[in-house]
């Protein structure tokens, strides 16, 4: 079963569909992995496995992923009856709203749910050591961090508990853990997947539900499931020309592609490890036919975006524990959250509606700006996933706010102005520290796009195909 379970979850889909294994066998050996590797790894904090089990029986023989086993993050994804935290001890219980629209898709593609994923508290962080659960380790080595937010999700799949599992992205939570764990991870447009019905929009629009997989084509295939618009929502992305799964293999042409191996802002410091994986990312790309020079946005420089960014976040979330007061029927007190949050609340609560509202506004200018260089005939922007070298678990003190905001603004300095954007990335992971440790490089593409995205990483992958060494 070990092979089976090193397969892509479109591999293992066929497996149970041929007959090689029977999806019930499947779904045991993935709780078997899960039970042998998660007491190192701490990725799954709720599973389900008996009532998982159960549901075998009813899944239709049609359903295009009859079988295969999957893990939904504990951040949004939200299952009817099963426990829901968010990361957070004070968010202790079931859901109480109905199944998410991406849920029901999953399992009417005959997904088997088998538990939930490790997230930060609120998933306001870049790293998966929530106090309420403990850190989530990476496969690649127990010290360093899986990332975050989707850390729990992204070590599981890269220890090959499952070939799939469901992320989120607000601020770099898809491309950020995916990067560290050496996985793809693609950040859908705006509006691609619903996030209904429990919600119209996440963090003023900059998040947005999506996967980390070990393969592109489970990429374009998971996000076929659950993306479309659905009644009610705020927006829509612009309509894809067709399914993604049908661009995997599809020639992308000779596109024209910018790189930035380092910040343009000046304030971001230097990662040499991560520069070296874009520099390197570029060379192949150009190798493949592109036409790649250095540059990108002008509007990326700009020194006002994180505190805009990191403003409205604060409203956000803010927001949110205001509503998980109201719904317990107390007010939440700063004291009960982790200090990071703490912080962001006190902060948000200074804000007045106006403040808020002008800081939406100017990302709107922003986001004008950036889709500009887009407008002016280039394809796609290459990027670090993540904007720091592989860090260890610590490595965001919870005794340090001062030092931990500032890493952390180093390290989403190249994601999160794609989530003010809403314009569609994906992490791909073309490289490896000298310690063996995985980076990640991100390639941008103008929103509504992800056809473009899976059609290069799609090549990108057949030139250099993607290891996933954790799986041993």
């Amino acid at each position: 079963m070990d092979d089976v379970l090193r397969l892509d979850a479109l591999g293992q889909a066929q497996a149970v569909r041929e007959g090689e294994v029977s999806a019930r066998e499947l779904a045991e050996a993935a709780i078997a992995r899960i039970e042998a590797r998660d007491g190192e790894l701490n990725a799954v904090v709720h599973r389900r496995f008996e009532r998982a089990l159960a549901e075998i029986d009813a899944i239709p023989a049609d359903a295009p992923f009859r079988g295969v086993p999957i893990l939904l993050k504990d951040l949004g994804w939200r299952q009817m009856g099963e426990p829901y935290s968010a990361g957070s001890s004070v968010r202790d219980g079931v859901a109480d709203a109905p199944d998410g629209y991406g849920v029901v898709s999953l399992r009417e593609a005959g997904f088997v749910m088998l538990g939930r994923t490790n997230t930060p508290e609120f998933g306001s962080t870049i790293t998966t050591e929530p106090l309420a659960f403990g850190p989530t380790r990476n496969p690649y080595d127990p010290a360093y961090s899986a990332g975050g937010s989707s850390g729990g999700s992204a070590a599981a799949v890269a220890a090959g508990m499952v070939a799939l599992a469901t992320a989120s992205d607000g601020g770099g939570s898809i491309r950020i853990p995916a990067s560290m764990c050496g996985l793809v991870g693609l950040k859908p447009t705006r509006g691609r997947v619903s996030l209904g019905p429990a919600l119209g929009e996440g963090w003023s629009g900059f998040s947005c539900p999506g996967f980390v997989s070990r393969s592109v084509r489970d990429t374009a295939a998971a996000l076929d499931v659950v993306s479309g618009m659905r009644p009610g929502d705020p927006y829509a992305a612009p309509t894809l020309p067709g399914p993604l799964a049908a661009e995997v293999g599809a020639d992308p042409g000779r596109l024209r592609i910018g790189f930035l191996a380092t910040h343009p802002r000046g304030d971001v410091p230097e990662a040499p490890e991560v520069a070296e994986a874009v520099t390197r990312a570029a060379a192949l790309l150009e190798s493949l036919g592109h036409d790649v020079s250095p540059g990108g946005p002008q509007a990326l420089a700009d020194p006002d975006f994180p505190q805009h960014f990191g403003n409205i976040v604060a409203n956000n979330l803010a927001a949110q524990v205001a509503s998980l007061g109201a719904a317990r029927g107390k007010p939440v007190d700063v004291e009960e959250l982790e200090p990071r949050n703490a912080v962001m609340v006190g902060t948000a609560r200074d804000h007045s509606a106006a403040d808020h509202i002008l800081a939406t506004q100017w990302v709107d200018g922003f986001r004008r700006r950036m889709a500009a260089w887009w407008s002016a005939g280039h394809d796609l922007l290459l990027m670090p996933s993540l904007g720091v070298a592989p860090f260890p678990l610590g490595w965001i003190p919870a005794d340090d706010l001062s030092l931990g905001f500032g890493r952390t603004a180093h390290a989403v300095a190249y994601t999160s102005p794609v989530n003010a954007t809403g314009q569609p990335a994906v992490s791909l992971p073309l490289h490896r520290t000298a310690a063996g440790l995985p980076v990640g490089v991100q390639l941008v593409a103008a929103a509504g796009r992800e056809d473009l995205l899976v059609r290069v990483a799609a090549q990108v992958e057949r030139a250099c195909p993607f290891e996933h060494a954790a799986l041993a």
